[in-house]
């Protein structure tokens, strides 16, 4: 099958995925089935019909709002099945249908959904977080971690071990180190300010990024999610006049955007970390 048919399928693919990633944005943070009931508007309760939910079409066919009570769609169903479909296309275009391919689809889904989630609700569900650090221990083992730091350590002290199982050291590395040092800045900020500076769920989402892309993709996405939100967070509460005292910032929005960067452009950015 030619290459550029097999990335169509693959963001044709994307886009159904992109679909069931709404509902899990909306249903997870709020402690809901994702399995039943059927899709319905948020305004009348009326299941949305089949022809009503097909990915993106249906948004751009009813305008944006319910069939029957016209009530406002959200926007960020088209742009979650856009994302997903692009990253989908992108690196099965980039990779082929392999492996490779389908860890970096993974991490690019988890991401969108844990983005969209911390931007709506302050809340990073479990189910991505932690269901996201064992698919990566598990694609870890299937297809090599981008990185080497494990290797050395091996080879400093002459241990002779499986591909596979230096891959699954990059991904311990990458979840362990990352994500204790944001908990350790976290506790000692809430230690001296007496006030909670960071949630938990930021903590499992650098383990989950940590496990897919090794320990020092882990520490620039850090990096990188860390500045953003920085910046952006700083800007917006700036502009929209909010309390810079109480407002609570989505880290894990910013650390998403991070990683879909990594994803995209890793090679680059891992170019500029070891010139540091």
């Amino acid at each position: 099958m030619p290459l550029g048919l097999e990335a169509m399928l693959a963001a044709g693919f994307g886009l159904l995925i992109g679909s069931f990633l709404n509902v899990c944005i909306y249903r997870w943070p709020r402690d809901l089935s994702v399995v039943r009931p059927r899709s319905h508007c948020p305004g009348c309760d009326k299941p949305i019909a089949w022809y009503d939910n097909i990915p993106m079409l249906s948004y751009v066919l009813l305008g944006g709002r319910c069939r029957g009570c016209r009530v406002a769609i959200s926007l960020r169903y088209p742009i979650v099945e856009l994302l997903t479909a692009c990253a989908f296309g992108w690196f099965v275009y980039r990779y082929g249908l392999t492996a490779e391919a389908a860890r970096w689809c993974a991490f690019c889904a988890i991401l969108i959904t844990l983005g969209f989630a911390d931007a709506e609700t302050r809340i990073l569900p479990d189910e991505f977080t932690l269901g996201g650090i064992a698919a990566g221990l598990v694609f870890a083992v299937v297809t090599a971690v981008p990185d080497f730091t494990a290797h050395e350590i091996a080879a400093l002290f002459g241990i002779a071990a499986p591909e596979r199982v230096l891959s699954l050291g990059e991904a311990v590395l990458g979840a362990l180190i990352p994500a204790g040092s944001l908990w350790l800045g976290g506790y000692l900020f809430e230690k001296f300010r007496h006030k909670e500076g960071l949630g938990f769920g930021d903590v499992k989402m650098t383990a989950m990024m940590g496990a897919f892309l090794g320990l020092r993709g882990g520490l620039v996405t850090l990096g990188i999610g860390s500045t953003l939100g920085s910046v952006i967070g700083l800007a917006y509460i700036a502009i929209a006049r909010k309390d810079a005292g109480s407002y609570e910032l989505p880290l894990g929005a910013f650390l998403a955007a991070g990683g879909l960067l990594f994803a995209l452009f890793g090679e680059p950015l891992m170019n500029w970390y070891s010139g540091l």
